[in-house]
């Protein structure tokens, strides 16, 4: 809408003597209880006019009215100038960009861009909270590149570590040599199984040395086991090599599990870092940063920095014995993804229980002057719950994945069938739309709700066709596409039409926001708004659906330009929910 802002600067420049810059007109859109689809907000133009706010809105008003062609009529509600285009501006839009279907197509804007999600440790299977990650990382780097971003999408796999020497303690100790073949288990599954032993037998030794006399803190540091799970740290930094057979036997069961999981969920990467690979890096940048003072070494041998005058606090980056943290790690990780692509902004996608640690990890590459470090942002989400009694999780603390990607397809099945509408369906056929729908239901339930937010999860509520569900907006494509394949062809030809009838306006409209829509979730990185917008779409055809006739309109044009709208409106929900990672059937 950039003619009405940049006649509205006309308008005040002519009626006030006084230069506004386009860009300043803050355009929104109208509320859905007024009339009209564009509003300016007058109440900054008050002091030129030295008039007040509705007749500012009046004067302005009545100026384009006169002098823009497309404006039809106007209202003034307080200090709100509500502006009504004309139907021949939409139908122009219509023809012009959103049937052709090149209005949303990425205009290249010369960024770069890495989104780093997942970030599994091998010693477990991913879980609920992993999976809000890879759905918030993916459907991010989506939306980026459809605003126009080259992206970059990265997995860090933290694949060394005090964890993941427990989990190889324990199978060391009570294996008995079990693979996932022996077992049947998925390798992510079978390692964490082993880490669940590990604290078991840990928590086992540390009641035994508390009932020999010893505190809680000294039987932790004391048991045998974390002992022995320290030592292979070590062994494993200083390259044992029975260690390592047996870290890197482990970790390829792990991603093979992990890779199935990956499928499964629809998401993918394009370059995959290994901590194993980067925490000797991040371990010459502490040296460097020793050197130009900015680190201090404290007498026990650790490395540390002082954040106290930024309002943070004293961090170790370093220990006594030379072995890394996790600030030395994403230290190196974060220059080694710079000298591999140069990026101009690197996001992380982190819970929000590390919003600590990447201030303080973004502060300290800015005082090291690393280049990119002021590109540098933590996508900060959520925790995300389940309803009491809901689900069972395998290790009765957090939910697996797999198992509630299955509980999602089997919900899904249940719902579908009651309603009686696969009757049709071949068994294949069923079998994917019942993985179609479960996981368009999670996906569409998690990207909904603005990603700062902690969210609950029910998976009932999110499989409802009636609801704000991902099954809702997926029902509404497969309507449409029902209909146009009763239509039995069209023309995207110009039809004469030349007066709208409200809801078909009103889609026209909700449909040009499109590219406006991806943008603004672009710069926000948030699915939420690519979501939201795609609902109210599906609604909006809804209510157009229900009001005006399509195959049986009362002459042929009107019939094709009704399909040509719903045409247009399968493509951008389809599009929509591309963004956000979620399929649409074709029928259902």
């Amino acid at each position: 809408m950039n003619f009405i802002a940049e006649a509205a600067a006309k308008a005040i420049k002519e009626l006030y003597n006084t230069d506004v810059a386009a860009a300043d007109i803050n355009l929104q859109e109208t509320r859905k209880e007024f009339q009209g689809q564009i509003t300016i907000v007058t109440f900054p133009f008050t002091r030129v006019s030295r008039k007040s706010p509705e007749q500012t809105g009046a004067d302005i008003g009545e100026y384009l009215k006169a002098n823009v062609s497309q404006v039809e009529a106007f209202n003034v509600i307080k200090g709100f100038l509500n502006i009504s285009i004309a139907d021949s501006h939409w139908l122009e839009r219509l023809y012009t960009d959103i049937v052709p279907d090149t209005f949303a197509a990425p205009q290249y804007n010369g960024q770069k861009v890495m989104v780093e999600y997942s970030s599994p440790n091998t010693n477990k299977p991913l879980h609920l909270g992993h999976i809000r990650n890879n759905l918030l990382g993916y459907s991010v780097a989506q939306i980026l590149e459809a605003a126009g971003y080259e992206v970059v999408k990265a997995n860090l796999v933290n694949d060394r570590g005090i964890h993941i020497c427990k989990s190889m303690l324990a199978w060391q100790h009570w294996g008995n040599g079990e693979t996932p073949e022996s077992s049947g288990l998925k390798g992510d599954h079978l390692v964490g199984k082993y880490y669940v032993i590990f604290d078991k037998e840990y928590k086992k030794q540390i009641d035994a040395l508390k009932a020999e006399g010893q505190t809680e803190e000294e039987a932790k540091k004391n048991a045998p086991l974390i002992k022995d799970a320290q030592l292979m740290l070590l062994q494993w930094e200083q390259g044992d090599e029975e260690v390592l057979s047996l870290w890197r036997t482990m970790n390829s069961w792990v991603y093979a599990g992990f890779e199935q999981t990956y499928k499964q969920l629809g998401v993918d990467f394009d370059k995959y870092y290994y901590e194993s690979n980067t925490y000797l890096l991040g371990k010459d940048i502490i040296e460097e940063g020793l050197a130009k003072g900015v680190f201090f070494r404290k007498e026990d041998g650790s490395i540390w920095i002082d954040l106290t005058e930024d309002g943070l606090d004293q961090k170790l980056v370093l220990r006594a014995d030379g072995t890394s943290v996790y600030i030395t790690q994403d230290l190196g990780t974060a220059q080694l993804k710079y000298n591999d692509f140069g990026m101009d902004k690197s996001i992380y996608v982190v819970g929000n229980e590390q919003d600590y640690h990447f201030k303080v990890l973004f502060l300290i590459l800015q005082k090291l002057g690393k280049a990119g470090a002021d590109g540098l942002f933590h996508l900060s989400y959520g925790m995300v719950d389940l309803p009491s009694g809901k689900m069972k999780s395998r290790e009765g603390t957090v939910v697996d994945a797999d198992d509630l990607m299955a509980e999602m397809e089997t919900t899904a099945k249940e719902h579908t069938e009651a309603l009686g509408k696969v009757e049709s369906f071949g068994e294949e056929e069923k079998s994917s739309l019942y993985h179609t729908i479960g996981m368009g239901a999670l996906k569409y339930f998690l990207l909904k709700v603005d990603p700062k937010k902690r969210l609950l999860f029910d998976p009932n509520e999110s499989v409802d066709f009636q609801g704000h569900t991902g099954p809702f907006i997926q029902y509404t494509h497969a309507r449409i596409k029902s209909v146009l394949s009763r239509a039995r062809g069209y023309t995207e030809d110009k039809i004469p039409v030349t007066t709208l009838a409200s809801e078909e306006r009103d889609l026209i409209v909700l449909l040009n926001r499109f590219p406006d829509t991806i943008q603004e979730a672009a710069v926000g990185y948030s699915p939420a708004i690519i979501a939201n917008y795609v609902y109210e779409l599906a609604k909006l055809y809804n209510k157009f659906y229900h009001e005006h006739s399509i195959l049986q309109a009362e002459d042929e044009q009107l019939k094709h330009f009704r399909l040509q709208l719903s045409a247009a409106s399968a493509k951008v929900i389809k599009k929509g929910m591309a963004l956000l990672g979620i399929e649409v059937p074709e029928r259902m």
